[in-house]
């Protein structure tokens, strides 16, 4: 018998695309008009002068106007991947085409606590065991820092953030900095981690994401913070995150066009600083809001596969989120949400899926939601990818030696293959008296005996000593920094 081939595409994930590559294109038309027509404001003079000499018209002190044709010279030589490797040096994460990597979201204000099930201020330990709790669970890719500690000197609260991930992950970082003097000091500590900035430069440990204000408002930090990893050459995720009704039209494609020239723009302005210099789009940022309350919404269905449709359309690696809720608990509607919002940005193939674990809109977090979304993407996993289909795995032989009333229970070709299938490892799929006699847990009971395991058992690598000693000083170094600013 002849040999019947794999399909090219039996391993790829399943793709979803919600608009046309046409429209796709209509709507980067429309945000080549926003940016000539009406412009983006910067509010950053040295970003300001660095887009007018090269072409931008400057109509006002921080409105600029940007022609096409910068954008395009943009689009052609940033890069149209990005890879992102662990504490080792492992190139870990290629984030390119429809490939999907998951990780927690940051800066969450409370936390869900497993262990009294009440919602409290965060502190600096629940960011280390939400690390230990990223860096155990088998379908976590990267690291964030989930949780703003309440805890610590408030000025100083990346550095702690980041000194938590680093000695407790080897996986890649993804940091979120309130200015430019934390994120490099931030990127001076992975400095030391992987042995210099050349070397981190050649093997990303760390991105930092941006949110910018708006589409068309661009708040100094963060064009502070853009062209500095542009400079460094490192990888940036910018953010400028429009509001359909508020920062925006209502509308969808309104919302998408306003979001989409704010990336342009921060792109034009980062292949500005340095031709090449790896740029992260959202694949996610036309957010809607609740027209009755004003509230931000996170677990909606109008925004999803737009942006990431138009990071496809350019060819360029993306951030999207999943994993979210806006449950205030570890509940149905948190599983529920979780799930959804993970099928789909797994779907769209939007790269880089960040926030999981979030609660209440990400106002809160919770360690239990993380280990649901890592059984979410188990399942995912199998879901979405292909089969398959070769003279092994389609066993015509073994089905006419069985025959019509074939049973294949002892067949060695089920005791071969039986362990490719998918198998929960918090998900019940016992029976009514085995789950009875097992005690008749809830879910939410499994979650958090699960969370309890990792904390107790799982030990991160170390961090050597020497660089244990080069970081304190870094972070020392940036508290006196601060305390003589403040004197």
């Amino acid at each position: 018998m002849a040999e019947i081939k794999i399909s090219d595409h039996a391993f790829l994930s399943s793709q979803y695309a919600r608009i046309s590559t046409e429209q796709c294109q209509k709507l980067h038309w429309a945000s080549l008009e926003v940016l000539e027509r009406t412009g983006v404001r910067l509010f950053d003079p040295v970003a300001v002068e660095l887009v007018r000499k090269a072409g931008a018209i400057v109509t006002e002190q921080d409105c600029v106007r940007m022609a096409s044709g910068l954008v395009e010279k943009a689009l052609a030589t940033v890069p149209k991947r990005v890879v992102l490797c662990t504490r080792n040096g492992e190139r870990r994460i290629q984030i390119e085409g429809h490939k999907c990597y998951y990780g927690p979201g940051s800066d969450a204000f409370h936390i869900v606590d497993h262990r009294t099930g009440k919602r409290r201020l965060a502190a600096l330990r629940d960011i280390e065991e939400g690390v230990i709790i990223c860096d155990a669970l088998p379908n976590v890719d990267f690291i964030m820092s989930m949780f703003l500690p309440s805890d610590v000197e408030q000025s100083l609260y990346a550095l702690y953030q980041m000194e938590a991930m680093l000695a407790n992950s080897v996986k890649p970082i993804v940091i979120v900095t309130p200015d430019l003097p934390s994120l490099a000091a931030c990127v001076e500590m992975a400095e030391a981690v992987v042995g210099g900035a050349e070397k981190l430069r050649q093997n990303p440990y760390v991105t930092c994401y941006i949110n910018a204000t708006s589409g068309l408002l661009h708040n100094k930090e963060a064009l502070q913070k853009l062209m500095y990893l542009a400079e460094k050459g490192l990888p940036s995720i910018y953010v400028p995150v429009c509001y359909g009704g508020l920062t925006a039209p209502v509308t969808l494609a309104g919302t998408v066009a306003a979001t989409n020239a704010g990336i342009l723009a921060g792109l034009v302005i980062s292949q500005l600083v340095r031709e090449g210099a790896p740029y992260i789009v959202p694949g996610w940022g036309a957010r809607t809001i609740n027209m009755r309350s004003l509230a931000a919404v996170y677990f909606t269905p109008d925004d999803k596969g737009l942006m990431a449709a138009m990071g496809h359309y350019y060819g360029l690696p993306m951030f999207g989120y999943g994993g979210f809720s806006d449950s205030k608990l570890v509940d149905q509607q948190a599983a529920l949400e979780a799930a959804l919002s993970l099928a789909f940005a797994t779907i769209e193939g939007a790269n880089l899926i960040h926030d999981m674990g979030y609660l209440e809109a990400g106002m809160s977090g919770a360690h239990a939601q993380l280990v649901l979304c890592d059984e979410v993407i188990s399942w995912l996993a199998h879901a979405v990818c292909g089969i398959e289909i070769s003279n092994e795995t389609l066993a015509l032989d073994l089905i006419d030696s069985k025959g019509p009333n074939g049973n294949y229970i002892d067949a060695p070709h089920t005791v071969k293959h039986f362990r490719e299938l998918w198998r929960p490892g918090i998900l019940d799929q016992t029976t009514y008296g085995g789950w009875e006699a097992e005690g008749g847990q809830t879910l939410g009971d499994r979650l958090n005996q699960r969370v309890e395991k990792i904390l107790s058992t799982h030990k991160p690598a170390p961090l050597s000593d020497d660089v244990r000693t080069k970081i304190r000083g870094i972070f020392e170094r940036e508290i006196s920094a601060r305390i003589s600013g403040a004197c």
